[in-house]
C-alpha cells in the first residue's frame, strides 16, 4: 500500500471523510466538555470552598473563587487528556455531581 494511500483510506478502508467527521465531532465535544463542563465543576468547587473555609464569608468566598481558577484549568486539561470523549464527560460529570451535592447539603438544601 502506497503511503498516498494509506492516508486517504482510514482504518477498516473507511473514507477519511467518515473519519474526519468523526473527528470534528469527537473535538467539538471535548470543548463543549472543557467550557461548559468544566466551568461547571469549577463553580461547585468555588460553592463548596466557600462554605468549608474558615473564617471571614469574604474571605472564605475570594479564596474559593481564587481556588476555582485551578480547578477550571485542572478540567480543561483532564478533557484533552481522556482517552475518549465520553471518558472526559464521565470525569467531569462525577466530580461535578459530588460537588453539587456537597454545596447544596452544606449550604442547607436550599432552605431560604
Amino acid at each position: 500500500m502506497s503511503p498516498t494511500f494509506a492516508r486517504l483510506v482510514g482504518k477498516a478502508g473507511a473514507p477519511l471523510r467518515s473519519i474526519g467527521r468523526r473527528r470534528w465531532v469527537m473535538i467539538a465535544s471535548r470543548v463543549v466538555a472543557a467550557i461548559g463542563g468544566g466551568y461547571a465543576v469549577a463553580a461547585a468547587a468555588a460553592i463548596c470552598l466557600a462554605l468549608a473555609l474558615p473564617g471571614p464569608r469574604a474571605e472564605a468566598v475570594l479564596t474559593g473563587m481564587l481556588l476555582s481558577f485551578a480547578v477550571y484549568a485542572g478540567a480543561v486539561i483532564w478533557v484533552f487528556a481522556a482517552a475518549t470523549a465520553t471518558r472526559a464527560w464521565i470525569g467531569l460529570a462525577i466530580p461535578g455531581a459530588a460537588l453539587a451535592a456537597i454545596a447544596w447539603l452544606a449550604g442547607g438544601g436550599g432552605a431560604a
